[in-house]
């Protein structure tokens, strides 16, 4: 067993978490290594996550577009056809942009990648099997190490993901053709995102939630508008119901549920399983390294600078408690990092941003109407409608609002809640609010240009300001 150089910081995993901290590691004159298990970086995120769900989202969009919208703007078209084996490899292309540029900042930065699955094997020491050759493992020795290794999607019993039939969200990815019907068990993020595109790609979707409404995390009105509004997009959606057991038949996958005591069966040509994710930690020698974790997430469990129950080993992302957002992920990373190094890292956990890439956009950021409900606190609140504002109705996207959620005395902002034409770009503006702890009459007081999206965001405060 070949023993290698020395590093101050080593860091497995190459995903949001893991590039964002190995780059800030190299700034602060950190000699740093990353490891990744696959042939090329970004973790889950940039290669079967984040990017590619997105560009797919966009050209679906594209598709929906120029079929159903661009007449109204007086665009002809004549026949509409998709080339889904383009639009797949459109997407890898976008993948292979970005994680090409990963590999980028790694060398301009000196960051020494080193590709192969990692195991701890003491408190300073990293063992690295080479995924070409299994038999070879090297040793790497390194003053702090971080775990960075990200999430997988969460398996049913009795919904095994077999990549065919029944398949996880990195399936539904790449799917070779558009099916007939597709089954989505679970209305949170990923299915209803994933939801969008076949549907808008011509599928028939039904999505069977166990709760009464989709995307639970939202703030209750926002979630319910966005059920409306997917229902006319011609999303299915069966709530309170639960899958009991599905069967593939030749080309068939066989659902039975039950809804309010009532068995029921659904036929679908896919079923996509998107329950949640759970802390992909297989592997890594945590059990024997004492490390501890929660008994019942799994969640590496840290401190308030990121270490673990052993000092020289920190943890970020979706292996700790949170949200399993990427930009949570980056953001840990770079404050373990900073922390390693001896400065004041932190996040603040109350101005991070929520975002589906529905259509139109949910994206969201502090407390929930209910959350605020359930701690007692007094609030008041505003909403203003995409239908009053210029520049939505010249694009002709007004379905949705902006809501503001501030407190009665002080006026501070406590949640902002769009729902909406990019939403996902608006919320960073209410983000930096809260991060400052800004009150709605500093949103009123600020001047927006004209005509803008965001001007329903200045509108919403300009009803709380007074």
């Amino acid at each position: 067993m070949a023993k290698k150089e020395r590093f101050d910081l080593m860091i497995i995993g190459s995903g949001p978490g893991g590039y964002v901290a190995a780059v800030r590691a190299a700034q602060l004159g950190m000699k740093t290594a990353c490891v990744e298990k696959h042939s090329r970086p970004g973790g889950v995120c940039l290669n079967v996550g984040c990017i590619p769900s997105k560009a797919l989202l966009d050209s679906s969009e594209y598709f929906h577009m120029a079929k159903d919208r661009f007449q109204e703007h007086g665009v002809g078209t004549g026949e509409i056809t998709l080339d889904l084996e383009t639009m797949m490899n459109r997407k890898d292309k976008v993948i292979k942009t970005l994680t090409d540029g990963i590999e980028g900042l790694f060398k301009r930065n000196k960051v020494t990648g080193i590709q192969g699955v990692a195991r701890l094997i003491a408190k300073d020491r990293v063992e690295v099997k080479k995924e070409f050759d299994k038999n070879e493992k090297e040793t790497y020795e390194a003053d702090a190490i971080l775990l960075a290794t990200g999430s997988e999607p969460i398996q049913v019993p009795g919904l095994e993901f077999d990549g065919d039939k029944i398949i996880s969200s990195t399936h539904a990815l790449s799917l070779s053709s558009v099916p007939n019907h597709l089954g989505i068990v679970g209305g949170g993020y990923i299915g209803l995102e994933l939801g969008s595109v076949w549907r808008r790609l011509g599928a028939e979707v039904t999505v069977i939630e166990m709760l009464p409404g989709i995307a639970s995390t939202l703030d209750g009105q926002v979630a319910r508008r966005l059920q409306k509004i997917l229902t006319g997009q011609g999303l299915n959606f069966q709530l309170k119901t639960k899958v009991i057991e599905a069967k593939v038949a030749k080309d068939i996958v066989n659902v039975k549920v039950e809804k309010e005591g009532k068995e029921d069966s659904f036929e679908f040509n896919r079923l996509l399983v998107a329950v949640g994710r759970k802390p992909l930690t297989r592997g890594l020698g945590l059990e024997d390294m004492g490390i501890k974790t929660d008994e019942k997430t799994g969640h590496v469990i840290v401190d308030e600078k990121y270490r673990t129950s052993i000092p020289s080993i920190y943890a970020v992302g979706d292996i700790i408690a949170g949200p399993m957002l990427a930009h949570k992920a980056s953001a840990e990373g770079i404050a373990a990092v900073e922390c390693i190094a001896g400065l004041p890292g932190e996040v603040n956990y109350d101005a991070i941003p929520f975002i589906a890439y529905t259509w139109p956009e949910a994206a969201s950021v502090g407390l929930t109407e209910e959350q605020v409900k359930e701690r007692g606190i007094s609030y008041v609140k505003s909403t203003y409608p995409f239908t009053g504002n210029g520049r939505a109705l010249c694009m002709g996207e007004t379905e949705g609002f902006v809501k503001i959620i501030a407190h009665k005395k002080t006026n501070r902002i406590l949640g902002v809640h769009i729902l909406g034409p990019r939403a996902s770009d608006m919320i960073a503006e209410c983000v930096l609010a809260m991060e400052f702890g800004a009150s709605a009459e500093d949103l009123a007081r600020t001047v927006h240009g004209h005509p803008t999206l965001s001007e329903t965001i200045h509108e919403a405060a300009m009803m709380l300001s007074h």
